[in-house]
């Protein structure tokens, strides 16, 4: 007996439907190959990594970020030591309004502790110039708040007699909204507390 041939349109059918599965699998194949490569090339350009000294692996973004912020601290810092104990009878009260708006009610209280002890008064009455030489901070960043130490040198210019101070003051530092110029960094000195205040004999 003779096996039936079958219907030729039938078996084009077929392939043809084959081929067109086939050709579709690939290109759906080829479009989502392209697009996670797209997607891996990207995340790997905008989170590279670093290995730190105790062999963690950190994300340059993260790294980038720390060290930014580290900047805007110390900037934030330099500027309020520089408003806070940089006066003289001519702009302390146009330098301490700049510093009050770096930090919260812990530096206006202070600010007002030295006005009601007659700071501000003396330097009125004797002239006296108080000129910051230098200021050095240390700062966490870790994590908010920012926890900060810094060092500040000046002299009192008393006319013929200038004396040299070094003051040791701390706090932390919270992050606000920008102001412009108020508040360009965009934080807040918190719990602020002069330690130590030390006289230093200057070198002939």
């Amino acid at each position: 007996m003779k096996t039936p041939y079958k219907n030729i349109f039938s078996v084009l059918k077929l392939n043809r439907f084959i081929v067109l599965a086939v050709i579709i699998g690939a290109v759906i194949t080829c479009v989502v190959s392209v697009v996670l490569v797209i997607l891996l090339h990207k995340e790997t350009v905008n989170n590279a990594f670093v290995v730190n000294t105790e062999g963690q692996v950190i994300p340059l973004k993260f790294v980038s970020h720390q060290e930014n912020l580290e900047v805007e601290v110390l900037a934030h810092l330099e500027n309020f030591h520089r408003y806070f104990y940089n006066i003289d009878a001519s702009n302390y009260e146009k330098n301490l309004e700049k510093a009050l708006w770096l930090g919260n009610s812990t530096v206006d209280g202070l600010y007002r502790q030295k006005k009601a002890d007659g700071v501000y008064n003396r330097l009125l009455q004797y002239s006296l110039l108080q000129k910051v030489i230098s200021i050095h901070s240390k700062v966490d960043v870790q994590a908010e708040p920012y926890a900060f130490e810094t060092k500040t040198v000046f002299e009192i210019n008393r006319g013929s007699i200038i004396d040299t101070y070094e003051m040791t003051t701390t706090g932390k530092l919270i992050q606000v909204d920008r102001h412009f110029p108020n508040n360009p960094h965009g934080l807040l000195i918190t719990n602020y507390f002069e330690n130590t205040l030390k006289r230093i004999d200057n070198e002939n």
